[in-house]
């Protein structure tokens, strides 16, 4: 159930995953921040509030769950960096083939860098950009970052 990364010369996923019920999906979010900065994560889903974390330089918040039987799973999150007055918000789970494939059909790895967003592409091997943080300390007000 694994892509082999020495035989797969397209970024983009060439089947459907069977016995997609029965997997279960790993979510990682990685404070990749310089200078010891703390990350601020704050992650739900329609249906669950994963709660607020503080992260320190180095560390991860992660969670585990299996797609709903309808197929409209979605997670999202709010990501901040005080020290940098910026912000993120974006899904970083969502039925689509591309990401299940950067995330070799079972580890989604987001990491906050200091120029933005990165997801593992896990087959290629390396992170790829995809987010820039926001500069808006008001959507910050209302967190509280130890």
């Amino acid at each position: 159930m694994v892509a082999n990364p020495s035989t797969s010369t397209s970024s983009a996923p060439t089947e459907d995953r069977p016995n997609k019920l029965f997997r279960t999906w790993h979510v990682h979010a990685v404070n990749g921040l310089s200078s010891n900065k703390i990350l601020f994560i704050h992650c739900k889903s329609a249906d669950n509030d994963l709660g607020e974390h503080n992260l320190t330089a180095g560390n991860e918040f992660q969670w585990k769950f299996k797609e709903n039987l309808l197929g409209t799973t979605l997670f999202w999150c709010f990501m901040a960096s005080r020290s940098d007055h910026v912000h993120a918000k974006f899904n970083v789970f969502v039925i689509n083939k591309d990401l299940f494939y950067r995330c070799n059909w079972k580890h989604c790895i987001w990491i906050a860098k200091d120029d933005g967003i990165y997801l593992k592409n896990i087959p290629q091997g390396y992170d790829e950009f995809h987010y820039t943080w926001e500069s808006d300390i008001g959507t910050l007000a209302n967190f509280t970052i130890v």
